[in-house]
């Protein structure tokens, strides 16, 4: 039995753009182009009807952008993954999609095969913030977040008495979007000892993923 294929959906208002990343992904035999949506707004009705796994979502649209599209459609169905398309290297998109719950960006012209990548990655849960651009944007997220885990949030300290020092590092590793081989290098430790980490902070934060692990770190201030 042939392993079960990684769903796209495709959502830019430029019809060339569509049919180019729609040809390279269809080519993958581990993946499949199931939907193509034009504007937010038909986005968000095509992935609660098609429930793909991963979406790549432009962010300059008619009508309802990318952004707002993607803040439904995590909310909606949070098993999808959204990676942001952009232009330019745009740091107001990255803040915007991070606080949307986009898993990543990625620009229009980049390589192929690291579109690829990104999707399967993004497929397998990983939290893909891991340019400078990116980093700084993840900074400014967490500086305007409130103050939750020092206001009584029960589950955030509850969440700090669980995780060790060694987990929050790893989990600040992880919302930065490095890879556990990267962990391991950046931390001094085996790439088997980020695994298990990577295993008990998701157990312990009650989540089936890193990205989801990512959003309920944000959420209650646990990486900086």
């Amino acid at each position: 039995m042939s392993e079960e294929k990684i769903s796209v959906m495709l959502v830019d208002d430029q019809t060339m753009i569509r049919q180019g990343l729609g040809y390279v992904i269809s080519m993958q035999p581990d993946m499949t182009v199931i939907g193509e949506a034009s504007d937010g707004e038909e986005a968000v009705d095509l992935v609660n009807s098609l429930l793909p796994d991963v979406v790549l979502m432009d962010v300059q649209m008619p009508g309802k952008s990318g952004i707002q599209a993607t803040k439904e459609i995590v909310e909606k169905q949070p098993r999808t993954k959204v990676l942001i398309l952009t232009t330019f290297d745009n740091h107001n998109y990255v803040v915007e999609g991070i606080r949307a719950g986009a898993v990543g960006y990625m620009l229009k012209d980049a390589d192929s095969q690291e579109m690829l990548d990104l999707i399967r990655r993004a497929y397998k849960g990983e939290a893909l913030f891991h340019t400078v651009t990116a980093a700084k944007a993840l900074a400014e997220v967490l500086q305007t977040l409130p103050q939750e885990q020092q206001n009584g949030d029960e589950e955030a300290v509850l969440l700090l008495e669980d995780l060790t020092d060694r987990e929050l590092d790893v989990l600040q590793q992880i919302a930065y979007g490095y890879r556990n081989d990267q962990i391991a290098q950046n931390l001094f430790i085996s790439e088997g000892t980020v695994k298990t980490h990577v295993h008990r902070i998701l157990h312990k934060m009650g989540v089936e993923d890193r990205t989801q692990a990512v959003a309920k770190a944000l959420r209650h201030r646990l990486v900086k």
